[in-house]
């Protein structure tokens, strides 16, 4: 059996991240798991930047199955967690349930994997103090603001996190990520 990666998000998650992680995940030989806070068909959305716009704009993006509830998810099941960007990350943050799994990958000293707007579900679990990470440019203030030091780069490793920027940051986000899946992290 696959070993499990735990993709977190909802609806309003950034559909290109979602995807990309799953399909990157099953070429790997792992098993994504997609969780959100029911297991129903999520409505992602797309982000892009635009010439002449201060941040990204937004457009209704793919349906994407979630295979899982998060009052569901046993830490136990899963060798890492992803968390998604979009906007779902800024009500996910308030799921209790969610809030104690993270913290429970970190107690377990599992991967937590979190991109652009993700790091909102891991700042409210409070694994962000004395951190160096990275996120999306627009978010760093609430990193700074709970003791982590925003990095800019596309991706950036500390410890058993690996934090990337957007999804433009996919070839060295995922180049970091399957480094430390592989062991090949220090």
């Amino acid at each position: 059996m696959p070993k499990k990666i735990l993709i977190i998000t909802d609806d309003a998650g950034e559909s290109f991240e979602i995807l990309y992680a799953q399909h990157r995940f099953r070429e790997a030989g792992y098993h994504p798991v997609i969780a959100a806070t029911q297991k129903k068909l999520l409505n992602g959305v797309l982000h892009d930047f635009e010439p002449g716009w201060n941040t990204y704009i937004e457009k209704p993006g793919y349906l994407i199955q979630a295979d899982i509830a998060i009052s569901r998810v046993k830490t136990n099941d899963y060798e890492a967690i992803m968390l998604i960007g979009g906007r779902a990350p800024e009500f996910l943050r308030h799921d209790a349930k969610l809030i104690r799994i993270v913290q429970e990958f970190h107690r377990a000293e599992k991967w937590i994997f979190s991109i652009c707007h993700g790091i909102q579900i891991l700042l409210a679990a409070g694994l962000g103090g004395g951190r160096k990470m990275t996120c999306y440019k627009n978010v760093r203030s609430e990193l700074q603001t709970c003791g982590g030091t925003w990095i800019d780069r596309q991706s950036v490793i500390d410890g058993k996190f690996v934090t990337s920027q957007t999804w433009q940051s996919h070839p060295e986000f995922y180049r970091d990520i399957f480094r430390c899946l592989n062991g090949q992290d220090r």
